[in-house]
């Protein structure tokens, strides 16, 4: 009986390793899983509207989203402790599918959905909220960089409904749109694409500004990444001080003096049973 269950510890814990492993930062799962949504989102888009210039969009938007896809299968590929393992049992095939630019292969994609909320489930909030603010650079670089996807997606459907129609117009076309978005949101600004409308104007200027943010936070990110101190070199083996220990290493402690409380009151008991066998099978010595 205690064999089964240290066993069934040992693969619990084995299968937490095998998560915590395959869980990257938890702002790059959340980045996933929203680009996962707007894919979706994206192919719902182009069966349920008919519309050529909306189809345009989509269109480059879903090349851009595949090729995000297709990196992060090859990252969790690379990064994977089994490459066949996460292949075939953790369903990488469904995310290489997912990211192939064929439209008969991109449902794959409810895969990865469902897999990062798996993942992300397996962790509780609690988990997820400190290492949000544990690399708070890393998730705001991140979350600047998904505002800019839907920015640049949902700004150029935008813009085109604005000043498709309006007399004077040079944005009349999707690629017209796509272009000016990319290069304000870039803070260029070539000036040759424009908006003449009042509501195109005020739109631009909210994408000159989401653009800003973005390269200021990617400058303020890569300052940090180079010119940070290193960390301090690790304690031996078996010294950690109490100040540098994390609140996950605290919370695992927890859980494993739990484990061997149990265990140690289990042994506890089956030493009692067997001493009582004992004393009842075998005569008493008598001095």
């Amino acid at each position: 009986m205690v064999k089964e269950q240290m066993a069934r510890r040992r693969s619990a814990r084995a299968a937490r390793r095998r998560e915590r492993h395959e869980l990257k930062d938890v702002g790059y799962e959340i980045f996933v899983g929203a680009i996962s949504v707007l894919s979706i989102l994206n192919i719902l888009l182009m069966y349920v509207v008919s519309d050529q210039s909306l189809d345009t969009v989509l269109l480059v938007m879903n090349f851009l989203l595949t090729a995000i896809l297709f990196i992060d299968f090859v990252y969790r590929l690379a990064t994977a402790p089994s490459r066949s393992g996460y292949f075939f049992r953790q369903f990488g095939w469904a995310d290489l599918l997912s990211s192939l630019p064929f439209p008969q292969v991109k449902v794959f994609r409810v895969f990865r959905l469902v897999r990062v909320s798996q993942l992300l489930r397996a962790s509780g909030g609690r988990l997820i909220g400190r290492r949000l603010l544990r690399n708070r650079a890393g998730s705001a670089l991140l979350s600047l960089l998904l505002m800019g996807i839907l920015v640049l997606e949902f700004g150029s459907l935008w813009m085109l409904a604005l000043e498709q129609s309006a007399p004077g117009a040079n944005i009349t076309t999707a690629s017209d749109s796509i272009w000016y978005v990319v290069v304000t949101i870039s803070t260029v600004g070539y000036g040759d694409q424009y908006p003449v409308t009042t509501e195109g104007r005020i739109l631009g200027s909210a994408i000159i500004v989401v653009g800003v943010g973005i390269f200021g936070t990617f400058t303020g990110y890569l300052a940090n990444l180079f010119l940070a101190p290193k960390r301090p070199p690790e304690q031996p083996a078996g010294v950690v001080p109490a100040a540098a220990a994390g609140v996950d290493q605290v919370d695992d402690s927890r859980v494993r003096v739990e484990q061997l409380r149990t265990l140690l009151g289990q042994q506890q008991a089956a030493v009692e049973e067997l001493d009582h066998l004992l004393r009842r099978e075998l005569p008493e010595e008598r001095t």
